[in-house]
C-alpha cells in the first residue's frame, strides 16, 4: 500500500509537471505584446523595460552603426519579454546588420514562431542569414516562401533580385562540396582588432603589407556622422621571419583627419594606391622616398572622375593600371577598367575590360597578379554563393578568360572582398567577416596547400579540426588551381662597389626581341634595395644607371614555361673612374660568329648615349671566351666581335679616337671553365675607362 501511494504521487507530480512544461511551452510560442495586462504585477519592470525600446527605437530609426548599439537597449527588454515578434524581429535585424550576422538567426526563428507576418521582409531576411550560415536549403525555402507573400505588383519590383538569391544559394551548394585545397587562418591580434579590418595589399615578396582600419586611434580621433564609426586610417605591417609585426600608423601625410584606405601597392612596394572621398571617391598615389612617404598626390582625370573611383592595383610593369569605378557608360554599378601610362609618363584614357569581366552588378577590389596576366577580383555577378565573391581570369591571346570563382571556403555566402595573391602563388590575403574573428571584418591569410586535401565540410569547426590535423584521403577535387603563376622575382640591393654603400639608381627593363623599354623602377635611395617582378616569356635586359656611375646590365631570359623563381643579386656599381670596367650582359652574337644579333641593339644604343653624355670619355671594348678550342682562334673570334661592337658605335656617330678593341681570347676568365655556367660567364663583351 505505501509503495502503490508513493507511486502514485511520483506520477502526479511528474503530471504536474508534465503540465507546467506544456503550458510554459505554449506561452513561449504566443505573442506578448509590451502591455500592463500582460505583466500585471510587473509595472516598474514593464515601465524600464519599454524606456529601453523607446531608446533602441530612436538608434534603430537611424540605421548604420547604430544597428549595433540599438541591441545595448533592445537585449535587456528581450531579458524581460523574451516572447514579443517584433522585438525579436528588431533584434535578428540588428544582428543581421553588425559583425555578429549568424547570430540573428535564432532572433529571426523566434519571430517566425511569434507572428510570422510581423513584418513583410522577415522571411527574405531570414533566408538571407540562412544563406550567410550556408543552411542553404532552408535559404531557398525561406526565399520561396516571400516570393509566395508578395501581390504580384510587389513580386514584379523584387523578382529579379530573389531570382538570383536562389540561384546564389543553389550554386552555394554546389560550391561546399568541392572545397578548394587551403587553409584560413586569421591574422591574429598583431593585424586585427575588435575594429574593423579590411583591404590589405602585399609587395610580390610578401614583406609588407598596408590595410585599412577603422580604429579609435584614427588620425583625428574623430567618427563618420553617417555611420558612427572612426574614420578609415591605412595601417602597415612588416613580415619579419614569417610573422607579420604589429601594425602602426604611419600617420600624416598618408593619414589625413578623414578617410584614408589603402585600394593598391606595386610589386615592389614603393607606391602605394590610396582612397579618399574627395569629389565623389578618388584614388591617390604616394611614394615611398628613403625611409618617408610622400604627400599623396591625386591621379589624374583619365582615371578620376566626379563619380566612385573605389580601388585600383598597378599591373607588374608600373605602367599599367586596373581600377574601379561606376562612372556612366559601363556595364553596371562599379566596372573594372584599365589605363596605360605613355612614354611622357601621362596616364591615358581608361577602358573598360568588357562583358567578360564586368556584369550588370557591382564589381570591385581588383588586384593584377606580379605575373601580369592573372586578373582577382570581387563581384556580385557572376556565379557566386552571397554577396562579393572573387574571382579569376586570365589575359591570353588578346582576350579575358571567363572569370572562374576561386571556390569555398575562399568565398563564403558573405561579402570576400579584396584578395591579393603573393607572387610565389602560395600566399593569399584578404578581409572577411567570418564567425570567429576579432571585430567585424578581420584581414585572412589564405595557404594553398600540396597534394593532399583536409576534410572540409560546412561546418567550422570542422574546419578548424582539419587545419589542425589534416587527413591525407581523397575527397572531390578543387574546381580551381591558384598556383599556376609565372613569374620570376628579381631583388637585392644595389650599392657603390668599393664602399658597399646603398645607391639609389634607376632600373629599366627591357624586351630584348622588340628593343622595347617596358618599364622603369627605382631602388630605395636610403636602403639600395630593389624588387621587380619579370613575367615569364620574355628576354629581358635590365640596366642600372646612377648619376657619377657606368650603367651596370643584366640579362635574365625566362622561358614561357618558367614557374615562380626568385633570383637575389646585389648591384655593385662602379664609377666612372679610369681602369673602371663592365660587362655588357646584353650583347648576344651569332654561334660562333661576330655577327651582332638583334636583341643587342637595347645595349649597344645605352653605350652609345652614355658615351653622347660624357663626350671626353674613351673606352676600350673587349672580348672574351671560354676554353673550347685553340688559344689563337677564340682570341680571332673575341676580337672581332669587339670590333663588331666599335663599328656599331662609330656608325652611331661616336668618334673612333675615343674607341679602341681587343681580344683576350680565354686569358682572363672571371669563372671556372670547368662547368657549363662558368663557361657562359667567360663569354663576355666588356669595356674599360681609358681616360675621361
Amino acid at each position: 500500500m505505501k509503495k502503490t501511494y508513493k507511486s502514485f504521487l511520483s506520477r502526479f507530480i511528474f503530471s504536474l509537471l508534465f503540465i507546467a512544461g506544456f503550458t510554459s511551452g505554449l506561452y513561449s510560442q504566443t505573442n506578448v505584446e509590451f502591455e500592463k495586462s500582460n505583466f500585471p504585477d510587473r509595472k516598474k519592470e514593464l515601465k524600464a523595460a519599454l524606456k529601453e525600446i523607446e531608446l533602441g527605437d530612436a538608434l534603430y530609426q537611424t540605421g548604420g552603426g547604430n544597428y549595433t548599439l540599438a541591441l545595448d537597449h533592445y537585449l535587456p527588454a528581450q531579458g524581460f519579454n523574451p516572447n514579443n515578434a517584433l522585438l525579436n524581429y528588431k533584434i535578428g535585424k540588428c544582428y543581421f546588420n553588425s559583425a555578429d550576422k549568424t547570430e540573428s538567426i535564432k532572433y529571426f526563428e523566434n519571430a517566425v514562431k511569434l507572428n510570422s507576418t510581423v513584418s513583410p521582409d522577415l522571411p527574405y531576411l531570414l533566408g538571407q542569414a540562412y544563406q550567410l550560415n550556408l543552411k542553404f536549403d532552408s535559404a531557398i525555402t525561406e526565399y520561396k516562401a516571400y516570393q509566395e507573400s508578395l501581390s504580384p505588383a510587389d513580386l514584379r519590383l523584387v523578382a529579379k533580385e530573389i531570382t538570383k538569391k536562389i540561384q546564389e544559394a543553389t550554386y552555394g551548394k554546389e560550391l561546399v562540396k568541392k572545397p578548394v585545397n587551403v587553409f584560413i587562418d586569421n591574422l591574429g591580434p598583431s593585424i586585427n582588432t575588435k575594429y574593423p579590418e579590411y583591404n590589405p595589399v602585399i609587395n610580390a615578396d610578401e614583406s609588407v603589407m598596408f590595410f585599412t582600419s577603422r580604429r579609435d586611434n584614427t588620425t583625428g580621433g574623430k567618427k563618420d556622422p553617417q555611420d558612427f564609426k572612426y574614420f578609415e586610417d591605412i595601417y602597415t605591417s612588416y613580415n619579419v621571419g614569417g610573422d607579420w609585426n604589429l601594425a602602426i600608423n604611419p600617420g600624416k601625410p598618408m593619414n589625413t583627419e578623414l578617410h584614408d584606405a589603402t585600394v593598391g601597392l606595386s610589386p615592389d612596394g614603393q607606391t602605394l594606391l590610396i582612397y579618399r572621398g574627395d569629389n565623389g571617391g578618388d584614388i591617390y598615389s604616394c611614394k615611398l622616398k628613403g625611409d618617408k612617404w610622400s604627400r599623396p598626390d591625386e591621379l589624374p582625370k583619365t582615371i578620376n572622375t566626379k563619380f566612385h573611383e573605389s580601388s585600383a592595383s598597378f599591373g607588374p610593369d608600373g605602367r599599367t593600371l586596373y581600377f574601379v569605378s561606376n562612372k556612366p557608360g559601363g556595364y553596371g554599378g562599379h566596372d573594372i577598367y584599365v589605363s596605360k601610362m605613355n612614354e611622357k609618363g601621362k596616364w591615358g584614357e581608361a577602358v573598360n575590360l568588357g562583358p567578360v569581366i564586368n556584369t550588370e552588378y557591382d564589381e570591385e577590389g581588383v588586384f593584377m597578379h606580379p605575373d601580369g596576366k592573372t586578373l582577382y577580383f570581387s563581384s556580385r555577378g557572376h556565379n557566386t554563393m552571397g554577396g562579393f565573391d572573387i574571382f579569376k581570369s586570365v589575359y591570353e591571346n588578346g582576350k579575358w578568360s571567363e572569370p572562374e570563382n576561386v571556390g569555398y571556403p575562399i568565398n563564403t555566402a558573405g561579402d570576400d572582398l579584396f584578395f591579393v595573391l603573393s607572387a610565389s602563388g602560395v600566399h593569399g590575403y584578404y578581409s572577411s567577416s567570418k564567425a570567429g574573428g576579432y571585430g567585424e571584418q578581420d584581414i585572412y591569410l589564405i595557404t594553398i596547400l600540396g597534394d593532399f586535401k583536409p576534410v572540409i565540410s560546412n561546418s567550422e569547426d570542422n574546419l578548424l579540426a582539419s587545419r589542425t590535423k589534416p587527413v591525407k584521403e581523397t575527397v572531390i577535387e578543387p574546381s580551381l588551381d591558384l598556383k599556376t603563376n609565372k613569374v620570376t622575382l628579381l631583388k637585392g640591393t644595389v650599392m657603390d662597389d668599393l664602399t658597399s654603400a646603398p645607391l639609389g639608381a634607376s632600373i629599366e627593363l627591357t624586351d630584348n626581341v622588340k628593343n622595347e623599354v617596358i618599364a622603369t623602377f627605382e631602388s630605395n635611395s636610403t636602403t639600395g634595395k630593389y624588387l621587380v617582378s619579370l613575367p615569364s616569356g620574355v628576354n629581358y635586359g635590365i640596366t642600372v644607371k646612377a648619376d657619377g656611375y657606368l650603367f651596370h646590365s643584366e640579362n635574365v631570359d625566362i622561358p614561357a614555361t618558367t614557374g615562380y623563381n626568385v633570383i637575389e643579386k646585389d648591384i655593385r656599381m662602379k664609377k666612372v673612374e679610369v681602369g673602371s670596367k663592365i660587362v655588357l650582359n646584353n650583347i648576344f652574337f651569332d654561334f660562333d660568329k661576330s655577327t651582332l644579333r638583334t636583341e643587342s641593339t637595347a645595349e649597344l644604343d645605352r653605350l652609345t648615349k652614355m658615351l653622347t653624355d660624357l663626350p671626353t670619355l674613351k673606352i676600350e671594348i673587349s672580348g672574351h671566351t671560354d676554353n673550347v678550342g685553340s688559344s689563337a682562334y677564340n682570341k680571332t673570334l673575341s676580337e672581332s666581335r669587339a670590333k663588331a661592337v666599335v663599328d656599331y658605335l662609330i656608325k652611331k656617330g661616336i668618334d673612333a679616337s675615343r674607341l679602341t678593341y681587343k681580344g683576350y681570347g680565354f686569358d682572363q676568365p672571371i669563372a671556372s671553365n670547368d662547368t657549363d655556367a662558368g663557361r657562359q660567364l667567360n663569354r663576355r663583351t666588356e669595356f674599360k675607362v681609358i681616360s675621361k
